[in-house]
Protein backbone atom coordinates (compact mmCIF):
# COMPACT_ATOMS: atom_id res chain seq x y z
CA UNK A 1 0.00 0.00 0.00
CA UNK A 2 1.30 3.65 -0.60
CA UNK A 3 1.06 5.91 2.18
CA UNK A 4 2.06 9.55 2.71
CA UNK A 5 5.53 9.86 4.08
CA UNK A 6 4.99 11.29 6.99
CA UNK A 7 3.40 8.39 8.65
CA UNK A 8 6.21 6.44 8.67
CA UNK A 9 6.02 2.80 10.11
CA UNK A 10 4.95 3.05 13.65
CA UNK A 11 2.31 1.20 13.99
CA UNK A 12 -0.18 4.01 15.66
CA UNK A 13 1.04 6.89 13.13
CA UNK A 14 0.08 4.41 10.22
CA UNK A 15 -3.07 3.07 11.48
CA UNK A 16 -3.97 7.07 12.12
CA UNK A 17 -3.06 7.73 8.69
CA UNK A 18 -5.31 4.99 7.11
CA UNK A 19 -8.65 5.52 9.21
CA UNK A 20 -8.59 9.01 10.26
CA UNK A 21 -6.53 11.63 8.98
CA UNK A 22 -8.41 13.61 5.79
CA UNK A 23 -11.33 11.57 6.07
CA UNK A 24 -14.21 14.02 7.18
CA UNK A 25 -16.00 13.98 10.74
CA UNK A 26 -18.88 16.38 11.47
CA UNK A 27 -19.15 15.18 15.06
CA UNK A 28 -18.31 17.54 17.89
CA UNK A 29 -16.63 15.73 20.39
CA UNK A 30 -13.72 14.59 17.97
CA UNK A 31 -14.06 17.95 16.32
CA UNK A 32 -13.36 19.88 19.79
CA UNK A 33 -10.83 17.17 20.79
CA UNK A 34 -8.63 17.39 17.50
CA UNK A 35 -8.53 21.51 18.29
CA UNK A 36 -7.39 20.55 22.06
CA UNK A 37 -4.68 18.00 20.92
CA UNK A 38 -3.07 20.14 17.83
CA UNK A 39 -2.75 23.04 20.76
CA UNK A 40 -1.35 20.35 22.77
CA UNK A 41 1.24 19.35 19.84
CA UNK A 42 2.65 23.13 19.75
CA UNK A 43 6.13 22.60 20.10
CA UNK A 44 6.17 18.86 19.99
CA UNK A 45 5.54 16.10 17.46
CA UNK A 46 2.01 14.94 16.74
CA UNK A 47 3.08 11.06 17.32
CA UNK A 48 4.09 12.20 20.61
CA UNK A 49 0.68 13.47 21.19
CA UNK A 50 -0.97 10.13 19.34
CA UNK A 51 0.67 8.40 21.88
CA UNK A 52 -0.91 9.95 24.42
CA UNK A 53 -4.09 10.07 23.22
CA UNK A 54 -5.70 7.53 25.13
CA UNK A 55 -4.59 9.36 28.33
CA UNK A 56 -5.74 12.96 27.14
CA UNK A 57 -9.25 11.24 26.39
CA UNK A 58 -9.01 9.96 30.24
CA UNK A 59 -8.04 13.22 31.52
CA UNK A 60 -10.35 15.51 29.70
CA UNK A 61 -13.59 13.29 30.17
CA UNK A 62 -13.64 12.25 26.33
CA UNK A 63 -13.31 15.52 25.19
CA UNK A 64 -16.95 15.80 26.51
CA UNK A 65 -17.52 19.52 25.86
CA UNK A 66 -19.97 20.52 28.41
CA UNK A 67 -17.77 18.43 31.04
CA UNK A 68 -14.87 20.37 30.07
CA UNK A 69 -16.36 23.23 30.22
CA UNK A 70 -17.34 22.46 34.44
CA UNK A 71 -13.78 21.90 35.42
CA UNK A 72 -12.06 23.86 37.71
CA UNK A 73 -9.07 25.22 38.98
CA UNK A 74 -8.95 21.74 41.66
CA UNK A 75 -9.41 19.96 37.80
CA UNK A 76 -5.81 22.05 36.53
CA UNK A 77 -3.87 20.78 39.46
CA UNK A 78 -4.96 17.70 39.20
CA UNK A 79 -3.97 17.90 35.62
CA UNK A 80 -0.81 19.28 36.35
CA UNK A 81 0.26 15.79 38.43
CA UNK A 82 -0.86 13.39 35.33
CA UNK A 83 2.43 12.06 34.06
CA UNK A 84 0.33 10.98 30.98
CA UNK A 85 -0.10 14.29 29.59
CA UNK A 86 1.51 16.87 28.52
CA UNK A 87 1.82 18.88 31.95
CA UNK A 88 1.43 22.50 30.44
CA UNK A 89 -0.81 25.07 32.86
CA UNK A 90 -0.98 27.43 29.63
CA UNK A 91 -2.20 24.43 27.50
CA UNK A 92 -4.48 22.60 30.33
CA UNK A 93 -6.38 26.14 31.01
CA UNK A 94 -6.82 26.55 27.25
CA UNK A 95 -8.28 23.71 26.80
CA UNK A 96 -11.04 24.23 29.40
CA UNK A 97 -11.50 27.91 28.30
CA UNK A 98 -12.03 27.00 24.89
CA UNK A 99 -14.73 24.14 25.85
CA UNK A 100 -16.71 27.28 27.12
CA UNK A 101 -16.41 29.29 24.04
CA UNK A 102 -16.96 26.48 22.05
CA UNK A 103 -20.49 25.86 23.80
CA UNK A 104 -20.87 29.74 22.99
CA UNK A 105 -20.80 28.80 19.19
CA UNK A 106 -22.84 25.84 19.35
CA UNK A 107 -25.42 27.97 20.86
CA UNK A 108 -25.08 30.33 17.91
CA UNK A 109 -24.64 27.85 14.89
CA UNK A 110 -26.16 24.88 16.10
CA UNK A 111 -22.88 22.85 16.67
CA UNK A 112 -19.28 22.83 16.31
CA UNK A 113 -19.40 21.34 12.83
CA UNK A 114 -21.54 23.65 11.42
CA UNK A 115 -19.22 26.96 12.51
CA UNK A 116 -15.60 24.44 11.46
CA UNK A 117 -17.31 23.64 7.94
CA UNK A 118 -17.83 26.80 6.86
CA UNK A 119 -14.25 27.66 6.55
CA UNK A 120 -13.99 24.86 3.82
CA UNK A 121 -12.08 25.94 1.09
CA UNK A 122 -13.40 26.39 -2.23
CA UNK A 123 -12.18 23.29 -4.76
CA UNK A 124 -10.63 25.85 -6.82
CA UNK A 125 -8.66 27.01 -4.24
CA UNK A 126 -6.47 23.75 -4.19
CA UNK A 127 -3.65 22.86 -6.23
CA UNK A 128 -4.55 20.29 -8.34
CA UNK A 129 -1.24 17.91 -7.92
CA UNK A 130 -0.31 17.64 -3.92
CA UNK A 131 3.12 16.13 -3.87
CA UNK A 132 5.53 15.81 -0.71
CA UNK A 133 7.06 19.46 -1.80
CA UNK A 134 3.99 20.85 -2.96
CA UNK A 135 2.29 20.39 0.48
CA UNK A 136 5.78 21.21 2.37
CA UNK A 137 5.01 24.78 1.12
CA UNK A 138 1.58 24.72 3.00
CA UNK A 139 1.10 25.48 6.36
CA UNK A 140 -2.01 27.72 6.09
CA UNK A 141 -4.99 29.00 3.69
CA UNK A 142 -6.95 31.76 3.66
CA UNK A 143 -9.72 29.85 5.16
CA UNK A 144 -7.17 28.84 8.10
CA UNK A 145 -6.29 32.35 8.91
CA UNK A 146 -9.53 33.34 8.60
CA UNK A 147 -10.97 30.82 10.96
CA UNK A 148 -7.72 31.44 13.57
CA UNK A 149 -8.90 35.00 13.11
CA UNK A 150 -12.48 34.63 14.02
CA UNK A 151 -12.11 32.19 16.85
CA UNK A 152 -9.32 34.35 18.26
CA UNK A 153 -11.92 37.35 18.49
CA UNK A 154 -14.69 34.63 20.02
CA UNK A 155 -11.89 34.44 22.69
CA UNK A 156 -10.66 30.92 21.85
CA UNK A 157 -6.70 30.25 22.91
CA UNK A 158 -4.34 27.66 21.27
CA UNK A 159 -5.75 28.36 17.61
CA UNK A 160 -3.26 30.27 15.52
CA UNK A 161 -3.26 29.25 11.26
CA UNK A 162 -0.99 26.60 10.99
CA UNK A 163 -2.64 24.78 14.24
CA UNK A 164 -6.01 25.21 12.67
CA UNK A 165 -4.68 24.60 9.08
CA UNK A 166 -3.67 21.07 10.51
CA UNK A 167 -6.94 20.88 12.17
CA UNK A 168 -8.40 21.03 8.73
CA UNK A 169 -6.05 18.08 7.15
CA UNK A 170 -6.77 16.03 9.96
CA UNK A 171 -10.86 16.40 9.92
CA UNK A 172 -10.97 15.85 6.02
CA UNK A 173 -11.74 19.86 5.43
CA UNK A 174 -9.06 19.46 3.44
CA UNK A 175 -7.09 16.18 1.78
CA UNK A 176 -3.90 16.41 1.54
CA UNK A 177 -2.73 12.87 1.25
CA UNK A 178 -0.38 13.54 -1.58
CA UNK A 179 -1.78 12.37 -5.22
CA UNK A 180 0.52 8.54 -4.84
CA UNK A 181 -1.16 7.74 -1.63
CA UNK A 182 -4.06 4.99 -1.83
CA UNK A 183 -5.83 6.58 0.84
CA UNK A 184 -6.31 9.94 -1.02
CA UNK A 185 -8.57 8.03 -3.09
CA UNK A 186 -10.74 6.84 -0.25
CA UNK A 187 -10.78 9.96 0.99
CA UNK A 188 -12.16 11.94 -2.02
CA UNK A 189 -15.11 9.38 -1.93
CA UNK A 190 -15.10 10.12 1.67
CA UNK A 191 -15.61 13.28 1.07
CA UNK A 192 -17.70 13.23 -2.45
CA UNK A 193 -20.40 10.98 0.03
CA UNK A 194 -20.38 13.53 2.99
CA UNK A 195 -22.97 15.79 4.04
CA UNK A 196 -22.14 18.94 5.16
CA UNK A 197 -23.59 20.07 8.81
CA UNK A 198 -26.09 22.83 8.43
CA UNK A 199 -25.58 25.90 10.21
CA UNK A 200 -28.09 27.95 11.58
CA UNK A 201 -26.65 30.94 10.44
CA UNK A 202 -27.83 31.28 6.90
CA UNK A 203 -26.41 33.64 3.93
CA UNK A 204 -22.98 33.54 2.71
CA UNK A 205 -20.11 31.77 3.33
CA UNK A 206 -17.51 32.50 6.13
CA UNK A 207 -14.79 33.09 3.57
CA UNK A 208 -14.92 34.91 -0.05
CA UNK A 209 -17.71 35.84 -1.81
Amino acid sequence: MSRCFWCGTDALNVAYHDREWGRPVDDDRRLFEKLCLEGFQSGLSWLTILRKRENFRHAFANFEIQRVARYTPRDVERLLRDAGIVRHRGKIESTIHNARRALALIDEFGSLAAYAWRYEPSPASRPRTVTWNRLRTISTSVESVAMSKDLKRRGWSFVGPRTVYAFMQAMGLVNDHIDTCDVRRQCLADRAAFDRPESYIQGSSAVGP
